[in-house]
């Protein structure tokens, strides 16, 4: 028979919070930054956080690492692993530290197989489980390629998932698409919390000038720069913004494309500049270390998000048109349903039609014509995620999440800041 769980009375606060994680840090990605915003987040609101990391993050020849001062325990990560092996091995190493930590509630963030897992382990250990959905198992794969939406594969993807939300003990979300696709499942609305993404504006150098040598050695003095920072996945839009900048060389002659990063894509976006006969006005930086980006958005007079309109662009925000808004850098973003939940069209940013070639253009041309509008869309975009885009707002959503999830349990939560 396997012990009981130790559940401390309110005055052996702080309560102890497992996060299960497809990866993390030294990792980059959204997925990677916003865990470690959230982690740092809750242990400044005095709670305890364990975090593992299942068969995902790859190899690994410790079961404990460091990065970015957090602890990451690791499952061991076997070649040819599949998805129902991989969740057995992360049940065991998440039952192993179960009895070891003492957690008082197990956090799962997505995809699915790792709420999966948490729910074998935490029912068997009377602890309540929250699942944080940051995008539905079902529709990354189709971005991923691997299904097509309506497919045997999917609707048993998305069968899995409605059984996972359905039997946590309480569900997190990043935004309201992604809230409102969980309920349309049968989940109760107020099972359903979001913690919206966010920034710490305080990081970011709002209205920096950029760097002049870095200017120089990327080719770009005198040049009206068009910038997109981040990976290169097909639901980007990354094409369309490759062919608007052939549309934009007659209006601007000294106009050029600045792509920072790389992926899937790129290969595909360099042919395509070569076809349309501007491939001496794309910058490919490639990859460049995370804490060097903002260097490189500083040399940016636009930044573009041309995501186009698909199933998950229509219900996630992304975080790049936060990051901008910090910075103060003027962008356009196209119309999909996660740009329209964060940008306030000519207030914090500039939308347009997505999927169109010719209103990305428009969309450019007209901020670059209108610089006078700058400096007040600047001032009220980094005003926006001042006030309702932290961090420390966000996750302070967290405390009745947990409280509520306690409570399924039998237990009372009573914050640290409290007593």
């Amino acid at each position: 028979m396997l012990p009981a769980p130790i559940l401390r009375s309110p005055e052996d606060i702080p309560v102890r919070i497992l996060h299960i994680l497809d990866h993390s840090l030294p990792l980059h990605s959204g997925y990677t930054f916003r865990t470690a915003a959230i982690l740092r987040e809750q242990r400044a609101l005095g709670w305890e956080t364990f975090h593992l990391t299942t068969p995902k993050q790859g190899f690994s020849a410790a079961t404990e690492e460091e990065a970015d001062g957090l602890l990451f325990h690791r499952t061991p990560a076997p070649n040819g692993a599949g998805l129902v092996s991989q969740m057995r091995l992360t049940a065991a190493r998440l039952d192993e530290l179960v009895g070891t930590l003492r957690p008082d509630v197990v956090h799962a963030h997505s995809p699915v197989l790792n709420v999966l897992p948490a729910l074998w382990v935490a029912r068997r250990r009377g602890l309540p489980v929250v699942y944080e959905m940051r995008a539905s198992w079902e529709d990354a794969a189709v971005d991923h390629g691997t299904t097509t939406e309506g497919s045997l594969r999917y609707r048993v993807s998305r069968a899995l998932e409605s059984f996972a939300l359905h039997r946590a003990d309480q569900v997190t979300t990043i935004c309201e698409g992604l809230r409102g696709d969980i309920t349309v499942r049968g989940v109760a609305a107020d099972k359903v919390t979001v913690i919206p993404n966010a920034v710490d504006a305080d990081s970011f150098r709002f209205g920096a000038q950029a760097d002049a040598a870095l200017r120089q050695q990327l080719g770009l003095e005198g040049c009206t720069v068009i910038g997109f920072a981040g990976s290169f996945y097909g639901y980007e839009g990354l094409s369309l913004l490759v062919s608007a900048l052939a549309r934009l060389v007659e209006r601007f002659p000294a106009v050029r494309l600045l792509l920072v990063g790389g992926g899937v894509q790129e290969a595909a976006l360099r042919a395509q500049a070569q076809e349309q006969g501007v491939a001496e006005r794309v910058v490919f930086t490639g990859r460049v270390p995370h804490a060097e980006v903002q260097r490189y958005y500083e040399l940016i007079d636009v930044l573009a998000y041309p995501r186009l309109p698909i199933r998950l662009t229509e219900l996630v925000t992304p975080l790049k048109p936060l990051e901008a808004m910090a910075q103060g850098r003027m962008f356009v973003a196209s119309d999909v349903g996660g740009h329209r939940e964060l940008v306030r069209h000519g207030e914090t940013g500039f939308l347009f039609e997505a999927g169109k070639v010719d209103a990305l253009a428009d969309a450019i041309t007209a901020v670059l014509e209108n610089r006078a509008q700058w400096p007040a869309i600047r001032a009220q975009a980094r005003a926006f995620v001042e006030r309702e885009r932290t961090w420390k707002n966000s996750v302070a959503r967290y405390r009745e999440v947990y409280r509520r999830a306690l409570a399924s349990r039998g237990r009372d939560m009573t914050l640290a800041e409290a007593r």
